[in-house]
């Protein structure tokens, strides 16, 4: 029996990201923000000044604070595991920044340690929660598109060589798991999947063309088989000066649709509908962290962190759970093994 009346989230990890997430949750009723943990001195202490909450340094204290109930996972991508098994072990709900893990490996052991332990896990894609992401869902589901022939996912965005440089964890294949697609592309690759459903095969090129002293790629192209028949592509790049906002394309036998971060830019169809015209003049401007991850809007985060809330509450299942948030992970893995090997990889893996 669920009794919840409130929850109190804290943050595991206080980087750049950690300031998106403590935003939401002050913007969310019903919710407030207990404390934060970090590994480095005086990091918690600095970020709880700031914000409020109370510090932690020490990890065993931090988890065992009753007034917490959900635990927001923020470190280096490859330390989701760590701290998730940690959080669920301590019988904390999470939220888990993209991606979910490095491997779906590394994921799988997420979900079943949660599964174990009677937890949710949400994974962090806020573009699915993006009014156009959901209009957009609405016309595949609809038929409005007729047959699917084209979709694609661009995230060509621009990070200097100072971005890499500032954190030793950075394009690293430990800690980060990999480069402009599992750190900049996913959140295009979730989408892009979500809209269309599995993806049965990827062919795929990456290199580091531009930075220095980075291990993972800066710049990858992939074509795409899907499971309803359609073709695709993936691009991704952090060499593309100054950064553009990330592009799906939608194109289909009685339709076709492009969505820019969260506008809209293209929406025809060959038989218009009423609401087609406020759609092409309502989704205008959007943020961007093209060229600038502060840039980012936290309002993403603080309607997926909503949802998860009212889950708990309700106690209903999670939207964006850790089997949704593994997907764009298996098709990243798809495509780096398909560049190491240079032939196509079937999906899902085995």
């Amino acid at each position: 029996m669920n009794t919840f009346q409130s929850v109190g989230f804290g943050i595991l990890g206080l980087g750049v990201i950690a300031e998106f997430h403590v935003k939401a949750i002050k913007e969310i009723s019903g919710a407030c923000f207990v404390g934060g943990f970090d590994t480095i001195p005086g990091k918690a202490a600095a970020f709880c000044e700031k914000h409020g909450g109370k510090p932690y340094e020490d990890l065993l204290h931090f988890l065992t604070d009753k007034d917490i109930d959900i635990v927001t996972i923020a470190t280096p991508s490859g330390l989701h595991l760590d701290g998730s098994l940690a959080a669920v072990k301590a019988g904390k709900h999470i939220i888990v920044e993209k991606p979910l893990e490095i491997t779906t490996a590394r994921c799988d052991r997420i979900i079943a340690e949660a599964k174990a332990n009677a937890v949710k896990v949400g994974t962090v894609f806020p573009s699915r929660y993006y009014a156009s992401s959901k209009i957009i869902k609405k016309a595949i589901e609809g038929g409005r598109f007729g047959k699917i022939v084209l979709a694609d996912a661009q995230t060509k965005w621009f990070r200097s060589q100072e971005y890499y440089d500032s954190g030793k964890w950075r394009g690293t294949w430990q800690l980060d798991g990999g480069g402009a697609l599992m750190n900049q592309s996913i959140h295009a690759i979730d989408l892009l999947q979500w809209f269309m459903g599995d993806v049965t095969e990827v062919f795929a090129y990456t290199g580091t063309l531009v930075h220095e002293r980075i291990e993972v790629e800066d710049c990858a192209a992939a074509s795409l088989k899907f499971a309803n028949g359609a073709l695709g592509v993936i691009e991704g790049t952090t060499g593309a000066y100054p950064g553009f906002l990330k592009k799906i394309e939608i194109y289909g036998s009685k339709g076709s649709a492009v969505m820019e971060e969260e506008n809209i830019t293209t929406w025809q169809f060959a038989e218009e509908e009423a609401e087609d015209e406020t759609i092409r003049s309502k989704y205008a401007a959007a943020t961007s962290g093209a060229s600038d991850p502060k840039a980012i809007g936290h309002h993403g985060h603080r309607m997926l962190f909503e949802s998860f809330v009212a889950a708990l509450m309700e106690d209903r299942p999670v939207d964006i759970d850790g089997n949704e948030g593994r997907k764009a992970v298996e098709i990243i893995e798809g495509i780096y093994r398909s560049a190491k090997t240079q032939a196509p990889v079937p999906l899902p893996l085995g």
